[in-house]
């Protein structure tokens, strides 16, 4: 949806034709709601952008005159793997390899393929039509242009692309999301706060000014600079940083103490789940134009 939001042509492949058939339907759903609440990405209308999206069931005709490909299979190393040796077989010269892998190192997946010069992780975040992040990550032997050429597509679409420098276990995203779950984790099991008020933490606290601005610029803001911040917070956060604990197991008494909670605000079932990700993905779809229309700065 993102790809023909901009213009492309894009074909999904698959090798359950049913996957493909359901991608399709979904995504004329999908852009019927995007249209009528006024949320559609792009200059084209929501016909144009779907005439645009078609199936197929060969993978040589999918990716034949394909300047950008975009794996999407689940996270398992080798079936990415294989994948990848699959793509690097039929492709040219000329097209991006390009992953969706969260934390998979890209020196592991494209370890001995011919084109792995054209090879890159791209990570989109969950959901990406209303989360515009993408990390981008080169295997050691990525060539500048294939990062450059992939930046600027992801520009081109809407996304927000960041280059991580280098590889690194989890990337930047995951790092970060992780450290605040483990924290998170530990405050619930050392019985500091319950599981419902965590999250509000996070959903009435950090994650309210997170939305537009990162930790870094809110550390410069809360203070008269960077400087200023570092020279008056830095040896509380080392002493309370000195606190933190071992990384939990996420096992035991914990996850069902969490588990309960969770599950009495939203039912573990399908149905409810299904229903609270709508609600979630509206929010963000509310929020992404509001950030839209806030003027740039």
């Amino acid at each position: 949806m993102l790809f023909a939001s901009g213009g492309f042509k894009v074909k999904l492949y698959d090798i359950e034709k049913q996957q493909i058939t359901n991608a399709l339907e979904n995504i004329r759903k999908e852009m019927e709601v995007l249209e009528r609440s006024g949320s559609l990405k792009g200059s084209l209308s929501r016909q144009e952008q779907l005439s645009l999206i078609s199936g197929c069931s060969d993978i040589k005709e999918a990716v034949e005159g394909a300047m950008h490909i975009q794996e999407c299979v689940p996270e398992d190393l080798e079936l990415k793997k294989k994948i990848f040796a699959q793509l690097d077989r039929i492709v040219d010269d000329k097209v991006v390899l390009s992953s969706s892998s969260s934390c998979l190192l890209p020196s592991k997946l494209f370890a001995g393929l011919t084109h792995v010069k054209q090879c890159i992780v791209a990570h989109p975040v969950n959901p990406p039509y209303y989360v515009p992040l993408v990390e981008l990550v080169p295997h050691p032997d990525t060539d500048p242009s294939t990062m450059d050429r992939t930046h600027a597509l992801m520009k081109q679409i809407g996304q927000s692309p960041i280059r991580v420098l280098k590889e690194m276990d989890g990337f930047v995203l995951n790092r970060i999301q992780y450290a605040i779950i483990s924290e998170a984790w530990r405050l619930v099991d050392d019985g500091v706060v319950s599981p419902s008020d965590l999250d509000l933490v996070m959903s009435d606290g950090l994650g309210m000014r997170y939305a537009f601005i990162g930790p870094l610029e809110t550390m410069h803001l809360n203070a008269e600079g960077m400087l200023s911040y570092c020279e008056r917070y830095s040896e509380g956060m080392r002493r309370v940083l000195k606190t933190f604990g071992t990384i939990p197991e996420f096992s035991g008494a914990t996850v069902q103490k969490v588990n309960q909670a969770m599950c009495e605000r939203v039912p573990d079932d399908p149905e409810h789940l299904a229903a609270r990700r709508k609600w979630r993905d509206e929010c963000l779809m509310r929020l992404s134009k509001l950030k839209q229309e806030m003027p740039a700065q």
